[in-house]
Parts: structure tokens; sequence; C-alpha cells
């Protein structure tokens, strides 16, 4: 199988093929990322079913935080593991990821909907 056959083109197609290690190793990262997703999804799914004695608006902002950021991490991921198994392919510097960043915000944000849900509850 020639690498431009290789879905997705737009990645396999530039440039050499980097160590089988390294290629490995970044779609392990892409997994780990799919996974934190299945967990986001199922905590705010959690939160909002399990009808906890809380501020109900609150913990309704809290579950939906949490779900939506479920619903884009894939999506970032994806990206992510793109551009950096393009630089792998191109033996440039890996990409920095903002994926990180917006999980860390948005968990802080569905724990401050929390926690303001337990105190005005």
């Amino acid at each position: 199988m020639r690498s431009d056959d290789r879905f997705p083109a737009s990645v396999f197609s530039r440039g050499e093929e980097p160590d089988a290690r390294f290629s490995l190793a970044n779609e392990r990262t892409l997994l780990a990322w799919i996974r934190t997703a299945l967990a986001l999804v199922a905590g705010g799914v959690a939160l909002e079913v399990l009808g906890l004695d809380l501020h109900p608006g609150l913990r309704l902002g809290a579950s939906l935080v949490l779900v939506v950021m479920g619903i884009l991490t894939p999506m970032l991921a994806w990206f992510g593991w793109m551009r950096t198994e393009r630089a792998l392919r191109e033996a440039r510097p890996l990409p920095s990821s903002l994926l990180g960043l917006a999980l860390g915000v948005s968990v802080m944000v569905a724990g401050v909907l929390v926690l303001l849900a337990i105190i005005l509850r």
C-alpha cells in the first residue's frame, strides 16, 4: 500500500515515513484524548442524571460544560494528531497543543459551577 493511499492522504502523502515508534506514540496520545472525552461525557451525564441535591441551574451548567467539552475533545485531538504526524513526517519541530489548556479551563469552570451549586443548595 502506498503511503498516499492511506487515510488521511493529507497527512500520509507528505514527507518521509517516520520511525514507527513515534507514529504509534502519537496514536496512543490520540486514544488517550478519546478516553478523556468519554470520561467528560460520562461525568456530565452522571452529574445531571443522578439528580443530586444541588442548585439545578448550576448543576445543569456544569453538566453541559463537561458534555460539550467531551464532544469537542475528539475533534481537537484528531486535528492535533494530524498536525503532529505531519511534523514527524516532515522532520519539523512538534506543534504545541491547546487541547490541554481548553480541557483544564473547562474542568475548572465545571468545578466552580459544582462548588457554587453545593454552596447555594
